[in-house]
Order: C-alpha cells, then sequence, then structure tokens
C-alpha cells in the first residue's frame, strides 16, 4: 500500500489506516510545509483510504498520477504547486526524478517526501538496517547531502482503544516480532515519528537567516524523543 509505511493486504491494511495518526498532525504537517489547500497538488501512486485518504478532509485536493521508474510526469510544465510522494516514491534521491518534479513545478512549489524517521515503537518492527533509518536522515544521506531538501520529524502515533486491541494486531500483522513489541508497552499507542523531507523548485538555499540548519534539519524538529515504553 503506497502510502502506508508497511506493506500488509486487505483487513490488515485497513485496521493499520484506522489508526495511523488519528491526530491528523501528519496532514497538518504537510500543509504547513506546502501551503496545500485549495492549490494544484500532484500524489504519486497513491490509493485512497489511510493517510491519502485524509487530505481530501483537510481541504487538499491531490490529484494521483503513476510513479514511474525512471519518474516520468505526463504534466505540463510549471503546472502545479507541490508534488506529494508518501512511502513508495523516492526511495532514495535520483536527480533526474527531482528534476522531474522541478519541471512540473510552479516557480513557488515544492516538493513533499514522506518516509519513516525512526527512533520510536514503529521501527522496532522492522529491521534496524532499513535505509530510512540508517541512511537517510543522516547529514551525509541523500537526502540531505546537497539536494536542496530539509527535513520536519513529525512525532505521531499509532493509536487503539485497549492495548489487547493492539497486541491482537501486532500479533496479526507482524508475527512474533509484532508480539513481542506490544509485550512492552504500557499504553495502547506506538509512538511513530515521520519525516517530512522538503524542498522548493530548484532546491533550498543554504545559510540564509531565520532558515533551518545547515545540516537540514527544520529547528522545531531538530531533538527526536525517546522510544516509549
Amino acid at each position: 500500500m503506497a502510502d502506508l509505511p508497511f506493506q500488509l493486504g486487505g483487513p490488515l491494511a485497513d485496521r493499520l489506516a484506522a489508526v495511523a495518526d488519528v491526530e491528523g498532525k501528519l496532514i497538518r504537517a504537510l500543509d504547513s510545509l506546502g501551503v496545500l489547500a485549495g492549490r494544484e497538488v500532484v500524489l504519486l501512486d497513491g490509493p485512497a483510504g489511510a493517510i491519502s485518504g485524509r487530505l481530501e478532509a483537510a481541504g487538499i485536493a491531490a490529484a494521483v498520477v503513476p510513479l514511474t521508474v525512471p519518474l516520468r510526469l505526463d504534466l505540463p510544465d510549471a503546472s502545479v504547486d507541490a508534488v506529494l510522494s508518501l512511502w513508495s516514491g523516492f526511495r532514495g534521491v535520483d536527480p533526474a526524478d527531482v528534476a522531474e518534479v522541478d519541471r512540473v513545478l510552479r516557480p513557488d512549489g515544492r516538493l513533499l517526501v514522506v518516509h519513516d524517521y525512526g527512533r520510536d515503537d514503529v521501527s522496532a518492527l522492522r529491521d534496524a538496517d532499513a535505509p530510512e533509518y540508517r541512511v537517510w536522515s543522516r547529514r551525509e544521506g541523500p537526502f540531505l547531502r546537497g539536494g536542496g531538501f530539509r527535513i520536519r520529524v513529525v512525532h505521531c502515533f499509532w493509536t487503539f482503544s485497549t492495548l489487547e486491541d493492539l497486541a491482537t494486531f501486532l500479533g496479526d500483522a507482524f508475527g512474533e516480532r509484532g508480539t513481542a513489541v506490544a509485550s512492552r508497552l504500557k499504553r495502547p499507542r506506538l509512538s511513530w515519528n515521520v519525516a517530512i523531507y522538503h524542498r522548493p523548485r530548484g532546491g533550498a538555499p543554504e545559510g540564509l537567516p531565520g532558515s533551518p540548519g545547515a545540516d537540514g534539519h527544520d529547528r522545531l524538529a531538530a531533538r527526536s524523543p525517546a522510544r516509549s515504553a
């Protein structure tokens, strides 16, 4: 499923969609970075449902376009205000893909790429060497090494009604690893830190007064809480 960080089928995907960021923090952060409501927004390869399904409720009308490799957008030059990729696209940074996005963006347009950040409960459900955690969010990683991206980290949750519901879902979706994570939790929610790599058309200039730091991190997102228990 393109707009969730895990490939889960059928009912499991629906169950995750129902509990992932019910507070809407990610959508609000995306809108604050890209000013998406009421503008021309393209969503790369995102099905209706889960996070992408909440865009419309927030007044963000995103047109879904296919994700191709290499990226080719069947759109006119300078025709959209924002391009949004939720987990499935930009598995790293290909300069040709970024150039294709710049082609279709208007002069004040933005590219917003969402991936998991780690240092949370959800990361314990995945392999520790996933590039989201070990490579992409580092200063020397492809997003922050010089491609003109900044990073905003949004501290979200998977929120369940009870610990029993949480344990049942994690066991069904992730097997023994999910059961082990559930056994450590004291509240019916998992901490979930989401990274938004954001870039204006042409890339973010370095060192401007009031801009994010030279490492690419927004000051409001420079710290990440320890994994909750």
